[in-house]
């Protein structure tokens, strides 16, 4: 045996290994001197740690499981490459500046340094021999955020080859993580970019219960999608409620949505043994390691909090059982997608603290979006919760001021007007914290990654442009320098008819 006996099951063992002796009558006593010593007798019972004559019998040492064989919390297989470029001081003067942190600042001026906002407001000392930007009768804004994108999982031009962002093969598919399907040279990045979108979320799609691990880009050029990738950035998990799971997986099941929930029940009660297994095993490092599962390992992650759950969601009663599937498990949502009754529970979000991410008026193109209403961001934000508005669409995201504009129209015309320092908050420091990176991005701050966009106007006008994109105080973006911008290798061949 490789490891010694224990308890009862070692006496038995012990006693069936033994050597034979002859078979005895109780009334024959046994030889006095034997021709070879008698079976020794079997280690006590009481004694269940392996003690025997008074003397420890070692451990055998398990084999090291290696690397690869190990689950351990926040790990980061696949790095982030990007590097913050060095760029000149500068400074944007005489903007009207919607910080995302408070009032609207007129006559502005943003100082940036080394990639970060240096100082921020109506009176700013601008050190001699920095560039300066008058920008007089213009807009700065953070950049834009979209936390609910597929750029690069279903790329242009739309063709099935290409086509990555759904591993529709079973309802958990936890184990997938939506990086190793960007392709980073979807044509589809330069646009975003060209809208004043700086960082996005790119999600799996929502065919399953659990499509998997989503991942945080920056909108700016790589080689691979690590060179895109927001250095430290949590992870989230993408999960899917209602129609789409139900009509994936009909004819396997589950092909009803009481069927959806016993799905994520029975992940979840697994997914909490794996993580205790793990985390006895990492405290204490006895015996043999337990077996590594990549999608129970995710969810793992989701219940020790390094994980953000991104929940694609319609209904409202929907939306209500998930605060309270997550409640039973010990996890916290932090943002529902989708949201098109939102408007019916926003007093319970702004309570549960789960964000809002939203469409400005999308509904009615399926069963489970056919109430919803145009002012949908407008009531969630009157009744305290945190409204974003998101794309989930390659178009809609190179023009996601204008879908704020569109909700800020609709909620005036209910009786519920938002106000231009509110709502520039759905495009920014909203979505920055439902990606868990408010403290890095989302606002105009000293500290704060510089992250800017100039507009030419009023950014909530269908007239304004973007003028210029800085991510991390490197220009990446001008409107005035056509034959500079971002074209990726699919587009090489193409040249722009202003560049020519």
């Amino acid at each position: 045996m490789s490891a010694p006996f224990r308890g009862l099951t070692g006496v038995l063992l012990a006693l069936c290994l033994a050597p034979a002796v002859p078979a005895q009558t109780p009334q024959r006593p046994p030889p006095a001197t034997p021709a070879t010593p008698a079976a020794a007798p079997a280690a006590p019972a009481s004694d269940s740690k392996g003690k025997a004559d008074g003397k420890e019998e070692k451990e055998e040492k398990q084999p090291d499981p290696g690397k690869g064989g190990l689950s351990v919390p926040k790990d980061d297989p696949f790095p982030s490459t990007y590097k913050v470029p060095a760029s000149p001081a500068f400074a944007i003067r005489n903007a009207t500046l919607l910080t995302a942190a408070g009032p609207v600042i007129e006559n502005g001026t943003v100082l940036v340094r080394d990639g970060k906002i240096v100082a921020v407001g109506a009176a700013v000392d601008v050190p001699a021999g920095i560039t300066v930007i008058d920008a007089a009768g213009k807009f700065v804004t953070p950049g834009i955020i979209d936390d609910h994108s597929h750029l690069g999982l279903y790329p242009a031009p739309n063709d099935p080859m290409t086509a990555d962002g759904n591993e529709a093969t079973k309802p958990n598919t936890a184990e997938v993580w939506a990086e190793h399907s960007v392709w980073p040279q979807d044509p589809q990045f330069p646009r975003n970019l060209a809208g004043g979108v700086t960082t996005i979320q790119v999600l799996p799609g929502s065919a399953n219960l659990f499509g998997g691990r989503s991942t945080v880009l920056k909108v700016v050029p790589g080689r691979t999608v690590q060179d895109m990738k927001f250095p430290g950035a949590p992870y989230g998990l993408k999960m899917a409620c209602g129609e789409n799971p139900k009509r994936v997986y009909k004819d396997r099941g589950p092909s009803t949505r009481m069927g959806n929930v016993a799905g994520y029940r029975a992940a979840w009660i697994q997914a909490e043994q794996y993580r205790r297994k793990w985390d006895k095993y990492l405290a204490d490092k006895k015996g043999s390691a337990p077996d590594r599962d990549l999608a129970n390992e995710t969810l793992a992650e989701v219940l020790r909090g390094n994980i953000l759950v991104h929940n694609h969601c319609y209904r409202a009663d929907e939306m209500a059982q998930m605060l309270d599937i997550a409640k039973e498990f010990g996890y916290q949502i932090r943002s529902f997608h989708h949201v098109v009754e939102g408007y019916k529970i926003a007093d319970r979000l702004a309570t549960a603290g789960v964000a809002a991410s939203v469409w400005a008026d999308w509904g009615s193109f399926k069963m489970e979006s056919l109430d919803g209403v145009k002012a949908n961001a407008a009531i969630l934000q009157a009744a305290g919760a945190r409204a974003i508005i998101h794309s989930d669409d390659p178009s809609g995201t190179q023009r996601l001021n204008q879908e704020a504009a569109k909700a800020m129209a609709a909620g005036a015309a209910l009786g519920q007007p938002v106000a231009p320092a509110d709502a520039i908050k759905w495009l920014t420091i909203n979505p920055a914290w439902a990606l868990g990176l408010d403290d890095r991005i989302g606002s105009l701050e000293p500290g704060k990654h510089a992250d800017l966009v100039l507009w030419s106007g009023d950014p909530f006008s269908v007239y304004t442009r973007t003028e210029k994109v800085w991510i991390d105080g490197a220009l990446r973006y001008d409107r005035s320098s056509p034959d500079t911008r971002w074209r990726t290798d699919f587009e090489l061949g193409f040249v722009p008819a202003e560049a020519r």
